[in-house]
């Protein structure tokens, strides 16, 4: 007896079977989870290497170091940086033309800096606050450029700062950093070339539109007159309270290295931080830390209990994040710092009945007026209750 024929849609979208187990293959959603958390397996994996090779001693000397002293050190540390970061994604805002006052951003950055340390991944915290500011400015793609070239700010500078860091002091990586030197000099004039060259090109491209739209907006975010030196200085502050916390850090795992020892170690831990391969900050910045003192001849065990200070005490930094969690969650959330006020016309054209508890936390057939003050509220003009959604008229009154 012959099998029964299968529809043609259904063979169309029945999903395809692997030929040597019959099986069919993972669905998109569970690939897509599988490369998010790629990143926290490899922070996972470098926590558990280094654990393995160096034991837990290393770690519990370190927490056992901190003191109240400390702490207080790193909450004034981070309230520095913090409100020099959100300093710099107001300007940055400003320049997309969304609205940013300072008290919510350095608000919005606590929140940030504590997701981004308690949550896998140490990116989510910004991504909150992308989508959070890009929903009350009433711009969504807005909001999220506006924290992406603010980031994009930090890491130019870290980047530029330890490129002259790496290339002048002593570090284990000097000897490989001057032989590079010529090679990325020579692609980042090449990529400069590049675009210059489709800036030139007026092509009606929709890739071409899309990247000169894009460098506009980092232009006038990052690179305008108005920006520019706000931009740099609060980036410069922001980078020089990160290699203070390292210092500190140093100090209070026990290193004896000076400063000029340490601060090319610092840039290779803070660059090693920006990869997208941890565990809330933590598993490249430990491991490169490491071998950087190990290499440097201070000691791989040092290297590893000042990264680990360095993690916990940026941890306390960003600690002031529960309290704004704390007050957003309760408080009433309105988010209407980025979008402009109601006018005064809509706000008396709602009437007194407009107010925040109608239609929210009472029973409207409650307060249903009497029939003499609906007759009386019908005098005024455009004051009838609209009928099944069309836009009211004067006819309609």
């Amino acid at each position: 007896m012959s099998a029964p024929a299968v529809p043609a849609d259904l063979r169309r979208t029945a999903p395809p079977a692997d030929a040597a187990t019959g099986d069919s293959p993972p669905p998109a959603p569970a690939r897509r989870a599988l490369r998010a958390h790629l990143g926290t397996l490899a922070g996972t994996v470098i926590l558990g290497v280094l654990l393995w090779r160096m034991g837990t001693g290393v770690f519990l000397e370190g927490l056992r170091r901190i003191d109240a002293p400390t702490v207080l050190a790193a909450l004034g540390i981070g309230l520095v940086t913090t409100v020099f970061s959100a300093w710099r994604w107001a300007l940055v805002a400003r320049g997309l033309r969304i609205r940013l006052p300072l008290g919510p951003a350095v608000a919005d950055y606590y929140r940030a800096l504590f997701l981004n340390a308690a949550l896998p991944g140490g990116v989510l915290g910004d991504v909150h606050r992308a989508v959070h500011h890009g929903r009350s400015a009433g711009d969504l793609g807005r909001g999220v450029r506006a924290v992406v070239l603010e980031r994009v700010a930090g890491q130019l500078a870290l980047i530029g700062v330890g490129v002259v860091v790496l290339l002048t002091l002593p570090s284990p990586v000097l000897g490989e950093a001057r032989r590079a030197a010529p090679l990325v000099t020579l692609a980042v004039l090449g990529a400069l070339a590049v675009l210059v060259a489709l800036r030139m090109n007026r092509a009606p491209a929709r890739r071409g539109r899309a990247l000169r739209a894009t460098l506009g907006e980092a232009r006038q975010g990052l690179l305008s007159r108005r920006n520019l030196p706000g931009v740099a200085v609060s980036s410069v502050v922001v980078l020089a309270g990160h290699l203070v916390m390292f210092g500190l850090a140093a100090r209070v795992a026990g290193s004896g290295a000076t400063v000029a020892e340490l601060t090319p170690l610092a840039v290779l831990a803070l660059l090693a931080m920006g990869l997208p391969l941890n565990v809330g900050g933590w598993g490249p910045r430990e491991g490169v830390t490491a071998w950087a003192f190990g290499a440097a001849g201070l000691g791989a065990g040092t290297g590893l209990g000042v990264a680990v200070v360095y993690g916990v005490l940026s941890f306390v930094a960003s600690l002031p994040g529960v309290v704004v969690l704390v007050v957003r969650r309760f408080a009433r959330p309105d988010g209407s710092y980025g979008r402009p006020g109601p006018s005064p016309a809509a706000g008396s054209a709602a009437g007194p009945a407009a107010g925040p508890a109608v239609g929210s936390a009472v029973r409207k057939e409650k307060y249903v007026p009497k029939e003499s003050a609906r007759l009386a509220s019908s005098s005024f003009p455009f004051s009838a209750e609209p009928s099944e959604g069309r836009p009211m008229t004067p006819e309609s009154v």
